[in-house]
């Protein structure tokens, strides 16, 4: 988790600097594009192990297609909003997908739950500055947040009876294709520098899949969450590092509260599964899902 954190942080630098070469839809092209060339090794021996065979290729397709427009949202985002400030927001993904979980999956969200989950938008409205004009800006983290939470309720669907295996290689082989779209209607060839950004980016997008995957695989998600903050620190060390942001006290007491409320409601989820699987995720854990 700790070295998820840090690759997840620096991909936030990586995506800013990429993008002052070529537009931000261009840069999720390129971010999947070499992502996907890194893993393919990996591709070709999940496709040999299980034959890529499914019925439901039509979620694979919504799921794909989510977690896109989430990456263009927060790739887009990120170079508009101070880094800290986003990654507080973007804390809020577990909060929409509880709600998302109740309404379209039927689970069971109890009161102490839901309070949670009132208590982290509470949250939200602190980092949006409550006092102050609201930066419209920020609002393009909040719906890739939403979408991430959207993505991963898919994947929560999926995971009844597709293998984790299966879910991340097709959201990798869809995932290129579809960004390749947005991206041709701004296309600008990246310079060698740009380039190097890109590469990079894909590297580290690799870097942070993989060492939360395995975070996941290791330790329950109750305990990965508490390191998922760490981001938080990351994120206001990296901005004052690289761009010199600060960071206000608003998006630190905002980003408290959102992370209480996240963790109280990543508590409850998994003292579920293990007494009252049937409550939770169709009684199978989600795979990882990362921007």
């Amino acid at each position: 988790m700790l070295i998820g954190g840090a690759a997840g942080g620096l991909m936030n630098v990586f995506i800013r600097y990429a993008s002052q070469d070529v537009h931000p839809f261009e840069v999720v092209f390129f971010r999947n594009l070499f992502s996907l060339i890194l893993m393919l090794p990996w591709l070709v021996r999940t496709a040999a192990s299980t034959g890529m065979r499914t019925g439901k290729l039509g979620f694979y397709i919504v799921r794909a297609a989510v977690a896109f427009v989430s990456m263009l949202t927060w790739f887009y985002g990120i170079n508009l909003v101070p880094l800290a400030t986003a990654q507080a927001l973007n804390f809020t993904a577990p909060l929409f997908a509880t709600v998302l979980a109740a309404f379209i999956l039927k689970e069971q969200v109890r009161a102490r739950r839901w309070s949670a989950v009132v208590i982290g938008f509470i949250g939200v409205v602190i980092v949006l500055r409550p006092f102050g004009e609201l930066d419209a800006d920020m609002l393009w983290i909040l719906a890739s947040a939403a979408l991430a939470a959207m993505g991963a309720i898919t994947v929560k669907f999926l995971a009844r009876t597709e293998s984790a295996g299966a879910i991340v290689a097709w959201m990798v082989l869809l995932g290129t294709p579809m960004s390749l779209v947005p991206a041709l209607f701004v296309w600008s060839w990246p310079s060698l520098g740009g380039l190097g950004w890109l590469i990079a980016l894909g590297v580290l997008g690799t870097v942070a899949h993989l060492a939360f995957a395995r975070a996941l695989g290791a330790a329950d998600a109750s305990v990965c969450a508490a390191f998922e903050f760490l981001r938080l620190p990351y994120a206001a060390l990296l901005a004052w590092i690289f761009f010199s942001e600060p960071t206000d006290v608003w998006t630190w007491a905002g980003a408290a509260v959102i992370a209480g409320s996240t963790l109280y409601v990543a508590h409850r989820e998994a003292k579920l599964a293990r007494h009252a699987p049937e409550r939770v995720s169709g009684g199978r854990p989600a795979a990882p899902t990362l921007h």
